[in-house]
């Protein structure tokens, strides 16, 4: 159990919660874990198979506490409230500020090109001495590229458009290194650029699945706190895409997803033999590699990190929670900006 924004987070798969007095009880196979005052609460979001007593749902929803039910894999699947909600407010801020997007989606590619320039750093630090001269050269090259966009998104008055061309500058910077970054010596796991609808080598077809997860736990993020999670800022409205999770994701995926595929193709636990290739050139995910794959997000989303905002430690897999919640309270009037989360 994790308390953070004053949101409760349980993830203790077959946990009791329980109202006593005026106390949310977090109980684990009889024994008490944690006691949070309701008065200090605004919601509490449980993942998995968790019981929750009548009596805490009646006193949450008297008090304004919302209980947000995930799934074990962090996909909502419903929230419970009482009769008064702030939600339409804080929607029709989310609508109004969609129209004039550009200070959030300013943030939003700070924190997305800062991110991908670390992967970069780190790996410079980490492995420099195994790459050639020209491997280091050529990174170190991007890296200094990617800081001259950072400086011109920061200082510059950019409107959304030339943000979003900042953006799509970076990522093609940063992809055009990545398989510099791979150091497998199977030459079927290999980069080459991406494609997408559908991912044509292993590589994309990981990458795709991964993305595709931290999708599902930045759209359950929006739902929990209330805002509509079709309705973006950096990415345009499209009927059926959740271009407001799809924003999330941005700053999120080069640590979260990037980082997890180089991992699991350089300690060579996925090989070319754990993918497909089906008619029309698609390549899939075997089932039993989509369960390794699923194994080591769980595993990644428990590793905790600073947040820099918050000045406290979080697991990566309750960031996009953090996120969703600061953006609400910056639609709200609460915060002055939207502060992006910067992997340290």
């Amino acid at each position: 159990m994790k308390k953070l924004l004053n949101t409760v987070y349980i993830t203790t798969e077959g946990a009791t919660l329980r109202k006593d007095g005026a106390n949310l009880v977090a109980e684990v196979e009889g024994e008490e874990r944690a006691r949070v005052p309701l008065h200090m609460l605004a919601s509490a979001v449980v993942f998995g198979p968790i019981y929750v007593s009548p009596a805490l749902m009646a006193a949450c929803a008297t008090a304004g506490i919302s209980i947000v039910l995930l799934d074990r894999n962090g996909r909502f699947q419903a929230r419970v409230e009482g009769p008064t909600t702030g939600n339409v407010l804080l929607r029709r801020a989310q609508y109004r500020v969609s129209e004039t997007p550009e200070a959030i989606v300013r943030s939003i590619v700070v924190g997305k090109v800062a991110n991908q320039r670390s992967v970069l750093m780190r790996a410079l630090r980490d492995y420099g001495d195994e790459f050639d001269a020209a491997s280091r050269s050529t990174i170190s090259s991007v890296v200094g590229r990617m800081a001259d966009i950072l400086r011109r998104v920061e200082l510059s008055n950019e409107g959304t458009d030339q943000l979003r061309g900042s953006e799509g500058e970076a990522a093609n910077l940063y992809f055009s290194v990545f398989d510099r970054l791979i150091r497998t010596p199977d030459p079927e796991m290999r980069w080459t650029g991406r494609s997408r609808r559908p991912p044509l080598d292993p590589v994309n077809a990981l990458l795709s699945f991964l993305y595709t997860l931290l999708t599902h736990d930045c759209r359950s993020a929006c739902e929990s706190v209330g805002l509509d999670p079709s309705v973006g800022f950096l990415h345009r409205d499209r009927p059926g895409r959740p271009s407001l999770a799809l924003d999330l994701m941005e700053e999120l995926r080069p640590v979260l997803a990037d980082r997890l595929a180089l991992s699991l193709i350089n300690r060579r636990q996925l090989r070319a033999g754990d993918f497909e290739t089906r008619e029309g050139g698609a390549v899939l995910l075997r089932d039993e590699a989509r369960k390794t794959v699923l194994a080591a997000w769980q595993s990644r989303k428990k590793e905790e990190r600073q947040h820099l905002f918050l000045e406290e430690k979080a697991p990566l897999g309750l960031v996009p929670y953090l996120q969703a919640q600061m953006l609400a309270r910056h639609l709200r009037g609460d915060l002055d900006a939207y502060p992006p989360w910067f992997w340290k």
